[in-house]
C-alpha cells in the first residue's frame, strides 16, 4: 500500500512518458513534459500546492483520494494559468479528473 502522503512522482513520470511526452528535470516532485508544441509543468502533489510562476500550462498529479480537495484549493486560488488534474490509483491506473478548457 502506498502512503497517500507521498506524492505520486514516479507514477506521474510514467503517465507522461507513456503518453509520448519527453520528460525532463529531476526536481523531486516536479518536471517538465514536452511533445510537439506543447510544454507542461507537471507537479506530483498531495496536500501542499504552490502555483506561483509563469503562465505555462500545469498538470497536478495526485492520488485519487486527494483529487476533490486539490481541485477546490486550485479553484479558490483563482490564478490565470491553465491547469489539469490527474488522479492516480494505487495500482497505477489514472483518470483525468479535470482538463483545461479547449479553445
Amino acid at each position: 500500500m502506498v502512503p497517500s502522503s507521498t506524492p505520486p512522482s514516479d507514477e506521474a513520470r510514467e503517465i507522461f512518458t507513456d503518453l509520448g511526452y519527453e520528460v525532463t528535470g529531476d526536481a523531486g516532485n516536479s518536471f517538465r513534459a514536452a511533445r510537439e508544441w506543447k510544454e507542461i509543468d507537471v507537479l506530483a502533489v498531495t496536500d501542499d500546492v504552490r502555483t506561483e510562476g509563469d503562465d505555462r500550462m500545469r498538470c497536478f498529479v495526485t492520488w485519487n483520494d486527494h483529487v476533490d480537495r486539490l481541485e477546490r484549493a486550485l479553484v479558490a486560488e483563482d490564478h490565470g494559468e491553465e491547469w489539469a488534474v490527474i488522479g492516480v490509483a494505487e495500482n497505477g491506473d489514472y483518470e483525468v479528473a479535470r482538463a483545461p478548457p479547449t479553445a
